[in-house]
C-alpha cells in the first residue's frame, strides 16, 4: 500500500453529497420511471425499497468500507485482499469506462438545452422535430459532447475537496428543489391523480420473479453498486465519519429522487395518455414524447 497521502472530502456531507451525486443520474431520472410504470407502480415501487434497504445498504456498506480501509482504487483495494481477486478489480474499473461515452453524449445534450432554455427558446425546443434536427447534425452535438468532457476534466482536475466536493454541494441541492417543483407540477395536472395511486399503491397482483429482476437490476444501476465507484468514492472518506449514517443518507438521497422521477413522470403520462398499458410499456424517451 503507498504511503502518499490522499486528499480526502471535509465531512460526511460532503461524502454523502458526493457520492449521491455518483449515483443519482439517468437510473434515477429516466431508467426508474419507466420500469416503475412498466412493472406495475406501486409493487415495483416497494420491491425496490425494499432490496434497497436490505441488499443494496449491504453491499453498498462493503464497497464504501473497502475503499476507506484500503485507501486505494478499485483495483488496488481487491488486489490488497489477495492477488488472486485482482481480475475482479479490473472488471469493475472497466464498466465505467464503458458508460463514460453514453452518459457524456446525454450530458452533452443536457447542456445544449439548458443554454436553449436561458436564452428563451423553450418553445421551439419543445417542439416534435427539434431534438431530431439536433442529433442529426454533424458538429453540434459533437461539441456539446467535448464541452461535457471538458467541463467534467475540469472539476475532477481540481481535486476531491475543491472540484467534487464542491460542485456537489451546489448541484445535489438544485437537482432536490429542481425535482420536488417538477413533481408538484405533475402530480396536479388534470387526472393525474389516478397515476399518483398506481405508482404509490402495490397492486400485489402485478408481482412477478420479473419485477423483482427488474428492480434488482435497477437497484445496480441506480446506486452505482458493483462498478468501482463507490469503492473509489469510499478511499477518500475520512476514518472519523460514521460509515453507516452515511449509506443510509445516500441511500435516503438516491431513492428520494427516483422516487420524485417517478412522480413526475407517471402521473403526467396518465395525464396525457389515459396511463394505457401501450404507454407505460414503452421506453423511457417514448414515454418522454408522450409530454407536452
Amino acid at each position: 500500500m503507498s504511503n502518499e497521502k490522499r486528499s480526502s472530502f471535509t465531512g460526511k456531507l460532503g461524502f454523502v453529497l458526493a457520492a449521491a451525486g455518483s449515483a443519482v443520474g439517468l437510473g434515477n431520472i429516466w431508467r426508474f420511471p419507466y420500469l416503475a410504470a412498466k412493472y406495475g407502480g406501486g409493487i415495483f415501487l416497494l420491491v425496490y425499497i425494499a432490496l434497497a434497504i436490505t441488499f443494496g445498504f449491504a453491499l453498498m456498506t462493503a464497497e464504501i468500507a473497502l475503499g476507506r480501509k484500503t485507501g486505494l482504487s478499485a483495483i488496488e483495494a481487491f488486489k490488497s485482499l489477495n492477488k488472486k481477486y485482482a481480475f475482479i478489480g479490473y472488471i469493475v474499473a472497466f464498466i465505467p469506462a464503458i458508460i463514460l461515452p453514453y452518459y457524456s453524449v446525454i450530458g452533452g445534450w443536457v447542456m445544449k438545452y439548458l443554454v436553449v432554455f436561458l436564452t428563451g427558446g423553450v418553445s421551439n425546443a419543445a417542439s416534435d422535430t427539434y431534438f431530431g434536427g439536433f442529433i442529426s447534425q454533424t458538429w453540434q452535438p459533437v461539441f456539446w459532447f467535448m464541452l461535457y468532457i471538458g467541463a467534467t476534466a475540469i472539476i475532477v482536475l481540481l481535486g476531491v475537496e475543491k472540484g467534487i466536493e464542491r460542485v456537489s454541494k451546489i448541484m445535489m441541492p438544485v437537482l432536490v428543489v429542481l425535482s420536488i417543483f417538477i413533481a408538484a407540477y405533475s402530480i396536479f395536472l388534470p387526472g393525474a391523480m389516478d397515476g399518483v395511486l398506481y405508482y404509490i399503491l402495490p397492486d400485489f397482483s402485478k408481482f412477478s420473479a420479473t419485477t423483482v429482476l427488474a428492480a434488482m437490476g435497477q437497484l445496480f444501476y441506480s446506486m452505482s453498486l458493483a462498478m468501482g465507484i463507490m469503492i473509489t468514492y469510499g478511499s477518500y472518506m475520512k476514518k472519523d465519519v460514521s460509515l453507516e449514517s452515511a449509506v443510509k443518507q445516500i441511500e435516503y438521497f438516491d431513492t428520494g429522487i427516483a422516487f420524485l422521477a417517478g412522480l413526475m413522470i407517471i402521473p403526467a403520462v396518465f395525464s396525457f395518455s389515459g396511463g394505457t398499458p401501450e404507454a407505460l410499456g414503452k421506453g423511457p424517451s417514448l414515454m418522454f414524447v408522450t409530454l407536452p
